[in-house]
């Protein structure tokens, strides 16, 4: 018989991160704020926490990141100019940031991992499940990940993770889960999770790429988690621990995802997932995709 859980309302971004692998354009610019073709990352998140539902977002911010706030907020004399000329279209794109959903803020203070960011969360979510998303993944809205995962977790209750297959070499890249099969083709039972582990020692090539739903007993665990990994508070090991005790939150089950992600927290993958995204619009896709196919060819033709 199917238990009936908490609906889940609030979503948490975490977005304290001082974007080093973008210096130097991230030295006064958030790396949330990089745009995306032209719209900055961190709105292409809002928007699916938003379509997921979930329209009372919680961003965790830090030193430097005044500029998030200011763009989920409204900017009287930009829009009062937009309307003076009579640009309808630029005004709408300016105010739809805005009326996005609910925003709330909240500073990290010392930047002492993912595991303490979110439990930055706890006075705000209290003893309700939740979602966290992590700005460097963008999910490609055809492909509703945030959705199933929240009704994986309605369904079975606890925690739920979005797992991707990768290769073994990236492996030491990612969080990584042991998991076990279920009767859903695209759910699986977490049974272990090891933080960034050598290819040798991972417990599968299943990879925690950045969306989470969470029992609010995971703050309990947070509070006495010690730094673990690079010296900081990691969500994983918490994670581990609701794995292994069941008692504590409930299970932990993760969603394999096998559809579009795009990757910004790499200066290369980020370059890609501006050129898939350009290529897709209707309004640029198909003079950049001329123009890409003929520098392809001249590129390949020199080489």
């Amino acid at each position: 018989m199917t238990q009936s859980h908490p609906r889940i309302s609030k979503a948490v971004i975490p977005a304290a991160g001082l974007g080093t692998r973008f210096l130097p354009a991230t030295k006064a610019t958030p790396k949330e704020m990089l745009p995306v073709v032209d719209k900055p990352a961190i709105q292409y998140v809002v928007e699916e926490a938003v379509s997921a539902g979930l329209d009372d977002v919680l961003m965790i911010t830090g030193r430097n990141k005044r500029p998030l706030e200011d763009h989920f907020d409204r900017n009287y004399e930009l829009e009062s100019a937009l309307e003076k000329k009579g640009d309808a279209e630029r005004l709408a794109k300016v105010q739809e940031s805005s009326d996005l959903a609910t925003m709330h803020y909240v500073r990290q203070g010392d930047p002492r991992g993912l595991g303490h960011a979110v439990l930055c969360a706890a006075p705000h979510v209290g003893q309700e499940p939740f979602a966290v998303l992590l700005g460097d993944d963008l999910i490609d809205p055809r492909d509703p990940l945030l959705q199933r995962m929240i009704a994986v977790q309605e369904q079975h209750g606890g925690s739920v993770v979005a797992l991707m297959e990768v290769a073994p070499e990236q492996v030491h890249l990612y969080g990584c889960a042991a998991v076990e099969t279920t009767a859903e083709g695209d759910v699986v039972r977490v049974t272990g999770l090891v933080e960034k582990p050598d290819p040798a020692d991972a417990p599968s090539n299943y990879a925690i790429i950045g969306r989470y739903v969470l029992d609010p007993h995971v703050f309990d665990i947070l509070r006495k988690t010690e730094p673990g990994r690079g010296g900081e508070i990691q969500l994983t090991d918490a994670l581990q621990q609701l794995a292994q005790d069941e008692k504590v939150g409930g299970p932990v089950h993760g969603v394999v995802f096998t559809g579009r992600r795009y990757d910004t927290g790499d200066r290369s993958d980020y370059l890609r997932a501006i050129v898939r995204l350009a290529c897709e619009r209707e309004d640029l896709g198909p003079d950049f995709r001329t123009w890409l196919r003929s520098y392809v060819a001249e590129e390949m033709q020199q080489s």
